[in-house]
């Protein structure tokens, strides 16, 4: 008998469970929590209006009890800017939807116009570029919205961690036999070598170009981070042209650390 009684227990909690699971299941896809209130941030350019739009009229076909957030981001997949969204719900009708945006580091060239670049090599083919935005190569040509040229990716990514007070006096970035540069605004060129360990050789500079011993140098060499050396200019030669191809055969600095007319900054 006590089993008997222990059966129909289970039975009906079973029971419970599942018209509380189907009342549910009705619920979060019923009109009554239907998002009729749609709130979109954080997105800026001339793509703004289209991203908005377009995130209005996927979200006013969910509720706010399901959110298809998939749906969402398949939404806005053709604007390469959004590199996120956050999304929060305002029971019962109301979502708000926080776009994440790509900030462009660099500039590189492609079919004869600048084209901004994301950290991560992302392309934003349609935000707009401000004039103090470096130039970096493109490498190989790219994916419809992606750099995928190694050397490329990894030069942008130089960039991108290179310290605020600095990255605006940075004009051009170049790649040559003897490894990346970075060619400052009225200031000498950042001779990094390979694009290992480059928040390091950022720290570096910025710490030679704050010394007064290093002023007048046409270039800096913080290839070995610990060990940086800026070179003055020789009978009035200034700083190689980042618009002049590379010469694979010239040495990557105008003279050697620790030579003759070399100032090694103290760290």
């Amino acid at each position: 008998m006590r089993g008997a009684h222990a059966r129909r227990r289970a039975v009906l909690a079973a029971v419970v469970v599942a018209l509380g699971a189907a009342g549910f299941s009705w619920l979060r896809d019923s009109s009554l929590v239907a998002v009729e209130h749609v709130t979109v941030t954080g997105v800026h350019g001339r793509t703004a209006s289209a991203i908005r739009a377009a995130l209005r009229g996927a979200a006013l076909d969910m509720t706010t009890l399901h959110v298809r957030t998939d749906d969402l981001r398949a939404a806005v997949e053709a604007y390469p800017v959004v590199k996120d969204l956050r999304v929060r719900r305002h029971l019962l009708h109301g979502l708000g939807i926080e776009v994440v945006e790509y900030h462009p580091v660099a500039a590189v060239s492609l079919g004869g116009r600048r084209v901004a670049v994301a950290a991560d090599g992302t392309l934003l083919r349609d935000q707009p570029i401000a004039a103090d935005l470096p130039d970096a190569p493109a490498g190989r040509r790219p994916a419809a919205n992606h750099l995928t040229d190694p050397g490329a990716l990894g030069t942008v990514a130089l960039l991108a961690r290179a310290p605020a007070a600095l990255r605006p006096m940075v004009t051009a970035v170049r790649r040559d036999g003897g490894g990346v540069h970075a060619f400052l605004r009225s200031g000498p060129r950042l001779d990094f070598g390979s694009a290992r360990r480059v928040s390091t050789k950022w720290e570096a500079a910025a710490r030679v170009l704050a010394d007064p011993r290093a002023a007048g140098a046409a270039y800096l060499d913080v290839r070995v981070p610990s060990r940086p050396v800026a070179g003055p200019f020789t009978d009035g030669a200034a700083p190689a042209d980042p618009a002049a191809p590379a010469d694979p055969a010239a040495p990557a600095n105008p003279a050697t650390p620790g030579s003759s007319g070399t100032v090694t900054p103290s760290t």
